[in-house]
């Protein structure tokens, strides 16, 4: 997405717009903490004021109006009390978003009828009878041929027939557009897996047109349609355009302004890829607006190799995971376990084993020992008047790979987490053995104080090459070490990962 000979003028980010029908999980948390990690990476790298983060949450649909009736509340009601659980969990992850944009804002219900506007004008939308099968918790209709039974082939509950007019948007009328657009635009859709996926699916399945209307006497709770106010939005194509509506507007003329849009990148779950890689662009071109640069569906968070869900009762609550790791724990297990893309298996176990090996055993204890021979041999002030002279086999490769880090603007903004994490830590671990190697305490005792101050100052350089490269992935911990290295004297504190017995 970026080479270090092209930095982009600017960066918009989006998380998708999490469904308001439940809690937040660790699915949410994982996209959120992912796309906070490349804002703040792309923030250092192009400034502040040129980035933007976009989350936040999807608020109408029959599931909301029927899980509101079922605790006695309003539709709005109940999407205000779960809205405001995702931001307060995002505070608690400290992701640092700079908008938070709700379906029921009305700079998304403008927007949305506005789109609804211009479609109908270009005969893109057009009125005809439905009779088929629905699923109200997946809100989807079925074709009979899609199905083996009567269930959802997604989450395998009852359908119910529907004999219904409905307005329809003409995704068929497009089909051939986007298998060429994307065969033609490789990066588009990552990973490569993904992409091979969507384009398997256009060329063994012809499109059908897609339903975007719900009659208002069978739900009441969505967006109503400007030309048919006896119908509302159904939820997707209304819950797409808060990429569009979140930063910019159309004018009177049908013309879109924006100084963010096309996204950079659109960061998804893959259970969500066809609506975000089929009728997010189709809709965009009929709309004659650029398409996002890169839409990047990750993987799923497993338990015992299960989808994780509230009926098989093991979803994972992140706040839980906090109370019991920290932010940063839980923060960089989730992006160094597993390549940002595939599926993972999620264990408190696992957990444990990263922050023993990597956080207590490697970084923390690379700190402790450093700031530890500061206080013992330099009185706590960090060595001053000397540089290094004599560049042995550690001190080349050290620099090589501090070189390599500073430089490296690709991998992160690649999605590659686990590898620069794992690039951060191969640094880490070259600076541990060269403790052991070098054998300070020996210098010390033979009186050699020059060859110390020049050995604590490639450990303090390492050091802060470190907190600058894991900033985007664990920002607290990063301030803590830049806070205990000072500037003059060090401030050891408390090791910053006890070790879990």
């Amino acid at each position: 997405m970026t080479s270090k000979t092209s930095m982009p003028n600017k960066f918009y980010i989006t998380t998708p717009l999490y469904y308001v029908n439940a809690s937040p999980h660790i699915g949410h948390s994982y996209t959120t903490i992912a796309a906070d990690c490349l804002a703040r990476r792309m923030r250092r790298l192009i400034g502040e004021d040129r980035v933007l983060l976009l989350t936040g949450t999807d608020e109408h649909g029959q599931k909301i109006q029927r899980a509101a009736l079922a605790q006695g509340l309003s539709p709005k009601e109940f999407a205000d009390l779960t809205s405001i659980q995702f931001k307060e969990l995002w505070k608690t992850l400290n992701i640092a978003y700079n908008d938070f944009i709700r379906t029921t804002e009305e700079r998304h219900t403008k927007t949305v009828q506005r789109v609804l506007e211009i479609l109908f004008e270009k005969k893109q939308i057009y009125s005809a009878k439905y009779e088929g099968w629905y699923c109200a918790p997946c809100e989807t209709f079925w074709m009979q041929t899609q199905l083996q039974d009567l269930v959802c082939p997604d989450c395998l509950r009852p359908l119910e027939r529907i004999n219904e007019t409905n307005w329809f948007f003409k995704l068929s009328e497009h089909h051939d557009w986007l298998m060429e657009y994307i065969r033609g635009h490789e990066d588009f859709i990552r990973p490569v897996s993904r992409h091979e996926e969507v384009l398997r699916f256009l060329e063994l399945n012809k499109l059908e047109d897609l339903c975007i209307s719900r009659p208002f006497e069978r739900l009441n709770w969505g967006i109503p349609l400007p030309f048919s106010p006896d119908h509302v939005t159904y939820v997707w194509f209304d819950a797409l355009i808060n990429y569009i509506s979140a930063v910019g507007s159309f004018g009177p003329q049908g013309r879109y302004e924006s100084k963010w849009w096309p996204a950079d990148l659109h960061l998804i779950g893959k259970d969500i890829l066809r609506q975000h890689a089929v009728y997010w662009p189709i809709m965009l071109h009929a709309l004659d607006l650029a398409l996002p640069k890169v839409i990047f569906a990750h993987g799923w968070w497993l338990i015992n190799k299960d989808k994780m869900s509230k009926s098989r009762g093991n979803v994972v609550n992140p706040l839980d995971m906090v109370d019991k790791f920290g932010v940063d724990t839980y923060r960089y297990f989730l992006l160094r376990d597993v390549p940002f893309g595939l599926d993972g298996n999620f264990s408190e176990e696992a957990i444990i084993k990263r922050f023993n090996s990597d956080l207590a055993n490697d970084l923390g204890n690379l700190l402790y020992r450093t700031l530890t021979m500061i206080e013992k041999y330099f009185d706590a002030s960090l060595p001053q008047g000397v540089s290094i002279t004599v560049k042995d086999g550690y001190i080349n490769a050290i620099e090589e790979k501090l070189k390599k880090l500073a430089a490296a603007v690709g991998g992160i903004t690649d999605c590659n987490f686990s590898l620069v994490l794992e690039e951060i830590w191969e640094l880490i671990n070259m600076a541990n053995k060269y403790i052991e190697d070098t054998k300070p305490w020996n210098l010390y005792k033979e009186n050699k104080h020059d060859e110390l101050k020049e050995f604590i100052l490639v450990l303090v350089e390492v050091l802060k090459e470190t907190a600058d490269q894991i900033y985007p992935f664990m920002p607290q911990t990063s301030l803590s070490i830049i806070e205990q290295l000072g500037k003059d004297k060090v401030k050891k504190g408390k090791p910053l990962f006890p070790r879990i017995i």
